[in-house]
């Protein structure tokens, strides 16, 4: 006999794109005239910064959103915040909430940094 709540985990995936949009705007560069360089380099930084984000930095701006959207405060792995979470996506496992929310705390801009793997 099978024993467990039966509830799928949902696998958060993080999908990037910066590096296709970073060479369309690399290849722009080459053949921009003078007056659209500017606005081209700035681009082109702001895609390298983007690019530069982690995983977890991507996974934690997620759980941001989404608290921020549910009007909740504090911090993202209180209990609150958890069961903010499971709500708006009710595929996501307690234990994933968790992890995401540890994200989100680690994260956070502001946040010291930690010397634990997790």
């Amino acid at each position: 006999m099978f024993f467990g709540s039966g509830k799928q985990e949902l696998s958060v995936l993080v999908l990037r794109d910066a590096d296709g949009i970073a060479d369309a705007v690399r290849a722009a560069l080459t053949t921009a005239p003078p007056e659209e360089r500017p606005g081209l380099e700035r681009a082109a930084a702001l895609v390298a910064e983007a690019a530069a984000a982690t995983d977890a930095e991507l996974r934690g701006r997620w759980v941001r959103e989404h608290l921020a959207a549910a009007g909740v405060e504090g911090p993202a792995d209180s209990v609150t915040a958890i069961k903010a979470l499971r709500k708006a996506e009710p595929r996501l496992s307690l234990l994933g909430a968790v992890g995401l929310a540890k994200d989100a705390e680690a994260t956070r801009p502001g946040a010291e940094p930690t010397d634990h793997a997790g």
